[in-house]
């Protein structure tokens, strides 16, 4: 008999740069659950397990290190946008949190 397994659901995730940063042609990776996805500057949505909780991790790469390192784990009530900011300088964390409600992406 095959098990029914609950449809994934729809994360939402918006990627800012800062407009002035020391770092150039450099694109964010989304990692899910320990696996890591390329991504763009703008607005993505991935799908995660709608019956437990999904570790998302964010981080850019230079070919020499990576930074920008965020991390953040959302449950099965969490709200389903999330922002990650990326930093100014090349070797601090960036900044991944829940989206208020009703607020614009920024």
């Amino acid at each position: 008999m095959p098990v029914d397994t609950p449809a994934p659901r729809r994360i939402e995730v918006t990627m800012h740069k800062p407009w002035f940063a020391l770092y150039a042609g450099i694109r964010p990776t989304l990692v899910i659950d320990g696996r890591g996805q390329p991504t763009q500057w703008g607005v993505g949505t991935w799908q995660v397990p709608a019956d437990e909780n999904a570790t998302l991790g964010v981080f850019l790469f230079n070919r020499l290190w990576r930074f920008g390192r965020a991390e953040l784990t959302i449950g099965t009530g969490h709200p389903p946008a999330l922002i990650y900011r990326a930093p100014v300088l090349p070797f601090l964390p960036g900044h991944l949190r829940a989206r208020p409600t009703g607020g614009p992406a920024m």
